[in-house]
């Protein structure tokens, strides 16, 4: 089973103030950092939806068996920082690199090896870096529509059952199960 992942914020967005300011033909300086919010909304409703990051961001995940791990709850995953866990004497370890691999969207055995047995009840601790390096073309036309739509409404808006934002991300969902 896997816990609520600790996720440090992107150092870049996928889209910038100014190429958001372009397309939403505004031309003064007032509302860049209203924008900036926006765009991370954006990026945020965008992740959610299809259950992937689009920018690169560190995670860290916990989780309870050696198993979890060939499928990583946080996705894409560009690489593994380190794998720790608690061993049976009761002291932090990391796994070392030569025993797993990234493989796909999971980690997996290299051949021949085996997980470390680590204490009862502890947690495994993956940390991995996430995210897409260059947003795909669909997701971020669609974060674009949402700012466009945010931008201009600046309020609540009713909520239609499919929208071309839907249409441009739905090809880029992940199904986790």
């Amino acid at each position: 089973m896997w816990y609520q992942p600790t996720v440090t914020v992107p150092a870049t967005e996928p889209i910038s103030v100014a190429d958001a300011k372009k397309h939403l033909f505004v031309l003064h300086g007032d509302d860049d950092d209203y924008i900036g919010d926006l765009i991370e909304a954006a990026r945020d409703h965008a992740e959610k939806y299809c259950g992937a990051r689009f920018a690169e961001q560190t995670v860290e995940v916990k989780s309870d068996d050696w198993k979890d791990l060939e499928r990583m709850p946080v996705l894409p995953v560009a690489s593994i920082t380190s794998i720790g866990y608690v061993d049976t004497e009761g002291a932090t370890q990391t796994v070392a690199t030569s025993v797993y691999e990234l493989r796909g969207d999971g980690i997996a055995l290299k051949l021949n090896q085996v997980w470390p047995t680590k204490q009862e009840k502890s947690l495994i601790t993956v940390t991995s870096v996430v995210g897409f390096e260059t947003c795909p073309t669909s997701v971020r036309h669609a974060m674009l529509l949402w700012i466009g739509d945010a931008y201009e409404m600046r309020g609540s808006s009713e909520q239609k059952p499919f929208t071309t934002i839907d249409a441009l991300l739905a090809n880029s969902r992940y199904y986790q199960g």
